[in-house]
């Protein structure tokens, strides 16, 4: 409804000569939106408003213009002026009684647009390090970008989603010799763990299912020219020494490690109900010589200069604030080098819009990917980050304290355990996912109007329980009568419902525009208070056929719709509570 309003809008703007040079010239467009109160109509807009400074002219006047300009439509009842110069704009009811005759017709593909051939997105999210089990932040990633992949979807995109495994690097190294260490003081070995060492409780269950003999280890050799070094350095030392050590034993130890680790990540996703179509592995780049490939194109394009010894690309010719080095001194590639390297990959794979959701202390990294992707031939517009700010546990009104390195944290399965898969993908997406969320465990886990995820899915399995009763009262529903007999529906609530089932495709499409989840969710929790408000102003199993049977038609389609969006969600529509 809301488009086509605006196209007729927009048609009337483009035949009046007196409107349509201010209109391109003020690259003013027609904006209509939902009226915030239904005795304003359904629809209004300002395009009066805006175009009064460059027509010169009164806005009131202006939409009167535009009004007696509008060709007949059996869209509309009416069309009125109000206040400065709004146009608003009541909706014939029919066209809300096809919508619900859609939503009962087709119920699955309600709110869903129609595919589109491009742009082919490539969805990167979650991404963590495979240094240890996933926790509450990573949950949000996951949620955040799970929800933004099946809202694309249903806007029409073709998405895959990928999860970009870091298991090159130091932070590789770091977890081998934390389970390397572990494995030695459960041999009885006594020494002090290293600060910079992972110390949780799932480094000793990884040491303990390794299968590797470490009878000839030593651990002075292991903890030798570590005296005088700080915390960095003893980390570092302490890599180099366990690199020595014979038969590859240490390389075994960190490869087992990080596939046990990816493993748990991999399953912890899995019952979270969040699934990728690939895992692409950062040692890939390396062993199949991507990150050369990606150095040559910016050989070849001249975008690449030696200084210091070291190889440099010129960034700052694509707004970012200073040059990068790809290859240091000593020969070794950046993890720059890496990031461009991945993210030309995507792109040479055939996706034309690579979005990534990334922790919010990756915003630098955003201008110098671009210009990578720029240097070597792509437009750097067609990535896309979000970031993802921190998440805060309370319990009982008390902020829960975290650390990764130390151990001490919350893991993802924890919190799983404790509110549910369905609680927390909600929780997690309730708010942007660039403003900080305090995450109320007590809430998560309340059966009360207040927990925003019981109040939508107890709407859903009230409609079941009208259903359920109808059955024993010996009353059967007929849909087509239902359907045909929607013009029944006279009273308030049951037009406020309408209009906000029809809101459906709309909140669907601006949240998929605008990477928000956030806005199926606000609509999801008006959409149950409607369902609510309904249910207890009105009697649904009347003696009336045809009015039974329309207001039974009307809040099927309204459990369709709280399922449909709950899916999107990652949530559960369940029809008892």
């Amino acid at each position: 409804m809301k488009n086509s309003i605006t196209q007729l809008l927009e048609e009337t703007l483009a035949t009046q000569s007196e409107f349509a040079g201010f209109a391109e010239a003020a690259a003013v467009s027609a904006t209509v939106e939902r009226a915030r109160d239904a005795q304003h109509g359904d629809f209004a807009s300002n395009i009066a408003l805006r175009l009064a400074k460059p027509a010169g002219r009164n806005p009131r006047a202006i939409a009167q213009s535009i009004v007696d300009a509008l060709p007949p439509s059996d869209l509309l009842d009416k069309v009125e002026i109000a206040g400065p110069g709004f146009i608003n704009f009541y909706v014939n009811a029919r066209h809300f009684h096809q919508e619900i005759a859609s939503i009962l017709e087709h119920p699955a593909a309600y709110g869903q647009s129609a595919p589109r051939e491009t742009p082919r997105v490539l969805l990167e999210f979650v991404s963590a390090n495979p240094t240890g089990p996933l926790h509450v932040g990573h949950g949000r990633h996951a949620s955040f970008g799970a929800t933004l992949g099946n809202l694309l979807e249903a806007a029409g995109f073709r998405v895959d989603r990928e999860y970009y495994v870091n298991d090159a690097g130091r932070q590789m190294d770091i977890l081998g010799v934390s389970v390397l260490l572990r494995m030695l003081e459960a041999s009885g070995a006594s020494f002090t763990f290293p600060e910079a060492g992972y110390k949780g409780a799932y480094i000793r269950d990884i040491g303990a299912a390794i299968d590797a003999d470490l009878g000839d280890v030593d651990i002075t050799r292991m903890f030798a020219d570590c005296d005088s070094l700080d915390a960095e350095g003893t980390i570092g030392q302490l890599i180099r020494n366990a690199e020595t050590l014979p038969d590859n034993v240490f390389g075994r130890i960190r490869q087992q490690s990080l596939d046990a680790i990816l493993e748990d990540i991999k399953d912890d996703l899995a019952a979270f109900g969040v699934t990728f179509d690939r895992w692409f592995s950062e040692q890939s780049l390396t062993s199949e010589a991507l990150i050369d490939a990606a150095l040559d194109v910016l050989r070849e394009r001249k975008m690449l200069y030696v200084k210091d010894g070291a190889t440099w690309f010129r960034a700052t010719d694509f707004g970012d604030e200073k040059d990068r080095v790809v290859i240091r001194e000593n020969g070794k590639k950046t993890y720059f080098a890496s990031d461009i390297a991945y993210h030309f990959g995507k792109r040479e794979r055939g996706y034309d819009l690579l979005i990534d959701i990334l922790g919010s202390d990756h915003h630098g990294y955003i201008a110098r990917v671009q210009a990578g992707l720029s240097a070597m031939g792509y437009t750097g517009d067609s990535l896309e980050v979000n970031l993802v700010q921190f998440v805060t546990l309370y319990r009982n009104g008390e902020k829960m304290q975290m650390s990764t390195r130390s151990g001490e944290f919350v893991t993802l399965r924890q919190l799983r355990a404790e509110v549910g898969n369905d609680a927390a993908r909600f929780f997690y997406v309730m708010r942007s996912n660039d403003q900080h969320l305090d995450f109320d465990l007590e809430l998560a886990k309340s059966r009360s109007n207040d927990n925003p995820v019981y109040y939508i899915q107890y709407a859903h399995a009230r409609v079941a329980s009208v259903f359920r009763q109808l059955e024993e009262k010996s009353f059967t529903y007929d849909e087509a009568t239902g359907v045909r007999c929607l013009g029944r529906l006279s009273e308030l609530h049951e037009k406020a419902l309408m209009s906000s089932l029809s809101r459906y495709p709309e909140v669907i499409e601006l949240a998929a525009a605008n990477r928000a989840p956030q806005h199926l969710v606000h609509y999801l929790r008006d959409l149950a208070n409607d369902l609510h408000s309904y249910y207890n102003a009105h009697t649904f199993i009347v003696d009336d056929a045809e009015l039974r049977n329309a207001r039974l038609a009307l809040i099927a389609a309204t459990r369709t719709v709280i399922a449909n969006g709950l899916a999107i969600i990652g949530v559960s529509a369940p029809d008892a509570m």
